[in-house]
């Protein structure tokens, strides 16, 4: 155990849900690598759920355990909050490998400071990474979702773009968005997901009629699958051109455009907890990337980034007909 928290209470089922039972402790195992597609903040909901069924035994415990990772979650907002906190009721307790785990190989702990040393700090010296940041804030995700809007209709007048994420069925979800522009916002009109198993060719399919009522005769996506994607879309009417822009890119164009609150998203919970998944880490050259976190997926946000980047910079180009 590199580093962990003691807390008192708390109380859940195994699906989340508050319930009645009466939980004498509960041991949270690697609580800051938790990852959940349906909520932006499984770790402290957990949490949250916990804590009625630990209210009626006194001394009842909670014990959360993990190596360290992004300074934000349950585990960094304890640490932030009772950490070094005399009579505090929550103990934190911080620690380096060799220090708790004295066993364990020195030379291992060196070569993997020398590889590569913010990995390291984390995995065996118990120290939060400052090279990953949060990409966006909640309040400003918040601000540019339309409660209630999760589909537009086509409009005959309106020239619609579209970005797909490919994917073989097997091991990622493929995802489609439909945007456009109007009165100098970006609109997100349509999203779609397809999760494994599933087949791509008629998953292709669906994707071209709903491309076709929306009257795009072009779809933009990244180089997967070499030729099978273009292959696919074009037996269905439908061209397929490479993004000249690589993921990382995509999502730095589009941060400005949702802190200034000029782009309107839709009401979709799993895109929206993808958004607040999504890491900006800074490399030893100095360079950010930015992509999910641990155990987490960006296939919703990669293709909402890619339909911003459409129809905020390639304005001129006839995508429609």
């Amino acid at each position: 155990m590199e580093a962990g928290c003691t807390q008192r209470r708390a109380g859940i089922r195994s699906d989340g849900i508050a319930c009645s039972y009466t939980i004498a402790a509960a041991i949270c195992d690697e609580i800051a690598f938790w990852r959940s597609e349906d909520s932006a903040n499984p770790d402290i909901e957990i949490l949250n759920g916990l804590r009625p069924g630990m209210t009626t035994m006194q001394g009842a415990m909670l014990l959360c355990i993990s190596s360290p990772h992004s300074r934000r979650g349950a585990l960094w907002e304890s640490y932030h909050r009772h950490f070094g906190q005399d009579a505090d009721p929550v103990l934190v307790w911080q620690g380096d490998t060799a220090s708790m785990n004295p066993s364990v190989d020195p030379q291992i702990i060196a070569d993997a400071y020398r590889d590569d040393e913010a990995v390291a700090a984390a995995e065996y010296g118990g120290e939060f990474r400052r090279d990953i940041e949060s990409f966006v804030s909640r309040e400003a995700i918040e601000a540019v979702v339309v409660p209630g809007r999760y589909e537009l209709p086509p409009v005959s007048e309106i020239r619609y773009r579209a970005f797909v994420d490919p994917s073989g069925g097997t091991a990622a979800s493929m995802t489609l968005a439909v945007g456009h522009r109007e009165d100098g916002r970006i609109v997100l009109d349509a999203l779609r997901e397809s999760k494994r198993p599933f087949s791509p060719e008629q998953v292709v399919r669906e994707y071209s009629s709903l491309m076709d009522r929306y009257r795009i005769r072009a779809v933009t996506g990244d180089r997967y699958g070499g030729d099978w994607p273009r292959e696919q879309f074009r037996n269905n009417g439908i061209r397929y051109d490479v993004s000249d822009l690589v993921k990382t890119d995509l999502y730095r164009e589009l941060l400005p455009s949702i802190n200034s609150a000029r782009i309107e998203l839709l009401d979709h919970p799993r895109m929206v907890s993808q958004m607040l998944g999504l890491e900006r880490r800074t490399a030893r050259g100095g360079r950010d990337s930015i992509d999910h976190g641990p155990q987490g997926h960006d296939d919703l946000a990669n293709v909402v980034a890619g339909v911003h980047y459409l129809v905020e910079k390639k304005r001129s180009e006839a995508f429609f007909i």
